[in-house]
């Protein structure tokens, strides 16, 4: 079976950052995937599920209210726990939703109040929530990565 183009990528090189991860061509719309990769891998722990299920829960309503939510397809956690997917429609490149993502995590960060959809109505797992830690990962990759982009954190590794 032929690799599939993620897992060409050295993860041992990749740093925290927004990725295009792959365009894919649906009809006549492109559909961009993004690897916001909050956790290098190997080099320091993944995230923990209940921060993760959190993140999820708050990116994807944050996302499908902001200016971008006619556009905004998919947000969700990378099953490694290092990071999260998200598909937009149309052809992007990971500057043009710096300021999109930089504005989520700010959101993240302070969020105060009842984790949207996190009822036994709403979710398959609810119980399954850490805000205080999901607010923490969310400020660190915020502060360490978000606030200071260079070409590393926007670019695979060769």
């Amino acid at each position: 079976m032929e690799k599939i183009a993620s897992f060409t990528i050295d993860h041992l090189k990749l740093k925290r950052g927004i990725y295009v991860s792959r365009k894919d061509k649906v009809g006549n719309e492109t559909l961009t995937s993004f690897d916001i990769r909050m956790k290098k891998p190997y080099r320091e722990p993944v995230l923990g599920a209940a921060e993760i299920h959190t993140i999820e829960h708050l990116a994807a309503t944050w996302l499908r209210n902001s200016d971008w939510k006619d556009k905004i397809i998919y947000w969700g956690p990378m099953g490694c726990q290092t990071g999260n997917y998200l598909i937009i429609a149309g052809d992007y490149e990971s500057k043009d939703i710096v300021e999109l993502i930089t504005g989520l995590y700010e959101f993240m960060s302070n969020f105060e109040g009842e984790i949207p959809g996190a009822s036994t109505l709403e979710c398959g797992n609810y119980y399954n929530n850490n805000l205080p830690m999901a607010k923490y990962e969310s400020k660190k990759f915020l502060e360490e990565v978000l606030y200071n982009l260079t070409e590393e954190n926007l670019v695979y590794p060769e």
